[in-house]
């Protein structure tokens, strides 16, 4: 009767603690009964996952994980963006002052959608150089965050 009782309370321990609703006592009581040697035959098979329990529980990782910081990568990336940039710029406002006797006006339309465009597609080509130097930080920022997680 006493050992029926005792199979019952620890039968109702293993459902909380399946679902997450046991306490530390309980929790001792239940490694307390499977490490004993009278562990009812059909919950032989929890044995060795509370015998694990308290194995891995004593083991210690003591190997050195080297930390390699990307800080400094990404501060040479964003600055070469900027540079890039600002070359880009620095060309595109040299062509239009060499090219200030005709003011950039056009007679032809034709010929001023034509130059728009190309004047377009040069910034275009420095922003995206830009935008995709600021995914690396993004990425640095989203690593960071999951490792240092508050």
């Amino acid at each position: 009767m006493e050992l029926d009782r005792k199979e019952n309370r620890i039968e109702l321990l293993l459902e909380k603690y399946f679902e997450g609703e046991t306490s530390i006592a309980e929790e001792n009581e239940l490694k307390l009964y499977f490490s004993s040697a009278d562990v009812a035959q059909h919950l032989e098979q929890y044995k060795a996952m509370f015998g694990y329990f308290s194995s891995a529980k004593e083991q210690k990782f003591e190997q050195k994980i080297p930390l390699k910081s990307k800080t400094q990568k990404v501060a040479w990336l964003s600055i070469a963006a900027s540079v890039v940039i600002l070359l880009g710029m620095f060309t595109f406002y040299n062509r239009s002052i060499n090219q200030s006797e005709d003011l950039g006006t056009y007679n032809d339309p034709e010929k001023a959608f034509e130059e728009t465009q190309k004047a377009l597609n040069l910034l275009s080509k420095n922003v995206n150089v830009g935008v995709e130097s600021m995914q690396y930080v993004k990425e640095y920022q989203d690593s960071k965050d999951l490792i240092f997680k508050n």
